[in-house]
């Protein structure tokens, strides 16, 4: 899907390296998500009775092709920073399955944990407390490399090419400390530091959303031209609609813990299905003063995590709540075959006894 470059406010050109992988034709899905689920205790001081689980990963489940970007969009709380850190199994899921090249981890065959990592690397929100104070540039760089056995002297090789690549120079930037550099900086730092083991997936969790906006443009200009360059695949976590849309080939929402709907970006920004997919993208600020919002398109919380309402979690805000809704949970269905667009909604669910059902 063609993109065109946002504003590039720097003075100066980014020289990039050759290319490092290739998109070459994937028989299976690069990234395959199968019924992912994540349930927190919660501390409690009744000794008896139910215990209490914050419901943060319901029942999740997607794919990604190799050379595809797939964005993950929803109110905080929904979900998705936890869904990033169970695919890098920083927490431990309680069930799913995660599939990266058409290999399971812990199958005969399939993926090692320290393979995992090496294959799949993630940029975090937080620039500054990603990276190690007491490490310099290019020794944090270098420091994946180096504990996957690669020699010191090439380490720190590839971590001045990579930082070349990212737009740093390294004899003026390699020695340098975290708290020495800009917040901008420091994100292609951490972003050099996730292409040191050369992964074929990379998750964006908030990458840009620290930023500010002449800095996020610059950054997202570069995530793109890099996934040109190196033949990357994304998944890209963020609350910015208008920056999920630049990005993306695919869109996936959630709420409350569930995949509420999941399209292609042209889809899902001009054909929403869902009530609170319409109702997200109607929340966004025009340019345009003459257009003005005199209701707002969505009101009240999200409900209690701990005890979501039973059916359809998003019925206690959604205008077109009716009985069906309270009683049976929406699957999430196809409903346009040609693009592959799914929403879990008993409006576009044939049968499904809502007065507005397909």
């Amino acid at each position: 899907m063609p993109h065109a470059r946002l504003p590039d406010l720097s003075f100066g050109g980014i020289v990039f390296m050759t290319a490092a992988h290739t998109t070459s034709a994937e028989p299976h899905p690069l990234l395959s998500v199968r019924n992912l689920r994540k349930y927190f205790p919660v501390r409690s001081d009744r000794v008896m009775g139910p215990r209490l689980l914050v419901q943060a990963v319901d029942d999740v489940s997607f794919t990604i092709n190799a050379g595809e970007t797939l964005g993950i969009v929803g109110e905080s709380g929904c979900g998705k920073s936890t869904t990033a850190r169970l695919l890098m199994h920083l927490i431990a899921p309680d069930a799913g399955e995660v599939w990266l090249a058409g290999r399971r981890l812990g199958d005969p065959g399939g993926f090692t944990l320290r393979e995992l990592r090496r294959n799949m690397q993630m940029v975090f929100q937080d620039s500054y407390a990603s990276l190690n104070p007491r490490l310099s540039v290019q020794d944090s760089i270098a420091f994946g490399p180096r504990s996957h056995g690669v020699p010191k002297q090439k380490t720190i090789d590839k971590a001045r090419e990579l930082l070349a690549l990212v737009g740093l120079d390294p004899n003026q930037f390699g020695r340098r400390y975290p708290h020495e550099l800009s917040g901008g900086q420091r994100q292609r730092v951490n972003i050099a530091r996730a292409l040191a083991l050369d992964p074929i997936l990379v998750i964006l969790d908030e990458a840009v959303s620290a930023l500010d906006k002449s800095i996020e443009a610059q950054v997202l200009n570069l995530l793109m031209d890099l996934k040109h360059d190196l033949g990357l695949t994304y998944l890209f976590i963020s609350h910015d609609l208008n920056v999920v849309q630049y990005v993306s080939d695919y869109v996936l929402v959630m709420y409350l813990g569930k995949v509420v709907e999941l399209g292609s970006v042209d889809d899902m920004y001009h054909r929403p299905r869902h009530p609170y997919t319409q109702a997200l993208l109607a929340s966004r600020p025009s340019m345009d003063p003459d257009i003005k919002l005199e209701q707002p398109p969505l009101i009240g919380d999200p409900p209690n995590p701990i005890n979501p309402p039973p059916g359809c979690r998003f019925r206690t805000r959604c205008a077109f709540a009716e009985g069906v809704c309270e009683k049976v949970e929406p699957a999430l269905t196809i409903c346009n075959a040609a693009t592959a667009h799914a929403v879990a909604c008993h409006m576009h669910i044939a049968g499904a006894g809502h007065s507005r059902s397909v």
